[in-house]
């Protein structure tokens, strides 16, 4: 063969593959931030929400991962390394995440995927309309403090005592609606520092101590399954009545949950990330708010705890575990 006409071959035979990959979309770079290790089953409902509407791993997106070890100090390293990895968008969960990338960047889109009062926490002025770089889901935990106590109260005969333990971010955002429900409801609230998973059972003993028999945990999106074991597990050894953020805190023994469904959460905040992908901007998406809660109660956990739930709030409850 002569060769020009090698040549020729050879470059003929180039034009179709270049030009088959100009025609592909191009891969994007989905930031996922969080302060702990990452929630598995929470990231599979977020993958497979992505996957309804056509992105699939590897093939059209990327997932960058920046998780933390549950140390609430380390949040803003986590989001300057972040947005420096390049990614077109980021997903993340909690208010304090959200914090430090605004710090970072009022460019990259920003979906909360979970995330107390956005508009008490200072991060959007307009609910309906955010603007700006923010748009996500709101779990209104501020809102429903008051609730919290109250099924405190009922499965406690005599409760006169709650310790809320949380990092101390956590609690600014919660302290002003949380100390007014206590107070409606004759409890004294006592907060107690709990910055990390390994603090737990140091936090919880001062709880007992302090003379609390109920509990509030907050600050779930900074423990991963195996801490938040832990912590169900010290609060056990300590005999105290602790509600949670999260419903597989109850999965796993803990006494009782009120909260969103958090997998549909996540599943939701995956039809946002595709609509900012496809050109929508992230201030005209509203943030959206949860219109049910989700009561779930361990009975066993119960009877090691020596408490009777009451039927009329066992009737309320939307998942019993025997």
């Amino acid at each position: 063969m002569r060769r020009r006409d090698f040549l020729g071959g050879a470059v003929g035979g180039a034009v179709w593959p270049l030009a088959a990959r100009a025609q592909q979309p191009p891969v994007r770079r989905i930031g996922h931030l969080r302060g702990a290790p990452p929630p598995e089953r929470e990231l599979q409902a977020f993958l497979r929400g992505l996957a309804e509407h056509g992105y699939v791993q590897g093939r059209n997106f990327v997932l960058v991962p920046q998780w933390g070890d549950g140390t609430v100090n380390r949040l803003q390293e986590l989001a300057v390394a972040m947005v420096n990895a390049g990614v077109d968008i980021i997903v993340t969960e909690g208010t304090l995440a959200v914090r430090a990338l605004r710090a970072v960047t009022a460019t990259v889109p920003i979906v909360m995927m979970r995330a107390a009062d956005p508009f008490v926490s200072g991060l959007i002025t307009n609910l309906s309309r955010p603007g700006g770089n923010i748009t996500g889901f709101s779990t209104l935990n501020v809102d429903f403090a008051s609730k919290t106590l109250e099924i405190l109260k009922g499965m406690v005969p005599g409760l006169t005592k709650v310790a809320t333990l949380a990092p101390r971010q956590v609690w600014d955002i919660f302290m002003a609606a949380e100390s007014k429900a206590a107070q409606s409801l004759g409890i004294e609230l006592v907060y107690i520092e709990m910055n990390g998973p390994e603090a737990a059972d140091t936090a919880l003993r001062s709880a007992a101590k302090a003379g609390a028999h109920g509990v509030v945990v907050r600050g779930t999106p900074f423990y991963s399954s195996m801490q938040r074991k832990a912590i169900i597990d010290s609060s056990a050894e300590h005999r105290l009545a602790v509600i949670y953020e999260a419903r597989d805190y109850i999965e796993q023994g803990g006494l009782v949950s009120y909260a969103t469904d958090v997998f549909e959460l996540y599943r939701m905040a995956a039809g946002y990330v595709v609509r900012i992908l496809a050109g929508t901007s992230p201030g005209d998406l509203p943030i959206q708010q949860p219109t049910k809660f989700e009561l779930a109660i361990n009975l066993k956990t119960a009877k090691t705890l020596g408490l009777e739930v009451p039927a009329a709030l066992l009737a309320t409850a939307d998942e019993v575990i025997e």
